[in-house]
């Protein structure tokens, strides 16, 4: 979920094993940054606390994966829903090897989101409420899709040194 950790650890998962690190949210911020006309959507989405669109962060993904050296990637952050999880299936005609699953108790979510000092305009109080109220409803349904595959590996973040525990 959000704030649980997952961008900090997929950088380092992606490293140890060898595959490329795809964040849909740093790809999504840099078209923001870009300031395209999709990066003007997307920033109105993410202030609002709503998804982007998935033919947009697909889009996003496909060029990353076209471009990469590396043809084993570790997606982190989408997909959001089960329509993303379809949507992404359908038009890649790929499914994921695994889903890494970072359990977080809300209320570390919650603080780990306040106190991250990332400068982000989305991590208010507000629309922190409303994207683990989406996290609930849209994402554990993808979780759960993948676990009936037997395609679910659930890590529990309980500190910040998770990594750690890789090399032990």
């Amino acid at each position: 979920g959000p704030g649980s950790g997952k961008g900090t650890q997929c950088s380092k998962i992606a490293a140890h094993f060898g595959f490329c690190h795809l964040s849909a949210g740093e790809l999504l911020d840099r078209e923001v940054e870009s300031g395209s006309e999709n990066g003007t959507m997307i920033k109105a989405f993410k202030m609002e606390g709503k998804l982007v669109p998935a033919e947009m962060i697909i889009k996003l993904l496909q060029q990353a994966m076209e471009e990469s050296i590396t043809k084993r990637f570790l997606i982190d952050g989408f997909p959001r829903n089960n329509e993303n999880r379809a949507a992404f299936e359908n038009i890649t005609k790929l499914e994921p090897e695994f889903l890494l699953f970072f359990e977080c108790s809300n209320e570390v979510m919650r603080s780990r989101l306040l106190n991250r000092n990332q400068g982000r305009a989305d991590d208010n109080s507000a629309t922190i409420t409303k994207r683990l109220q989406l996290y609930l409803e849209s994402t554990l349904p993808v979780v759960n899709y993948y676990s009936s595959k037997g395609k679910v590996y659930k890590v529990g973040i309980i500190t910040f040194r998770f990594y750690h525990s890789l090399d032990e």
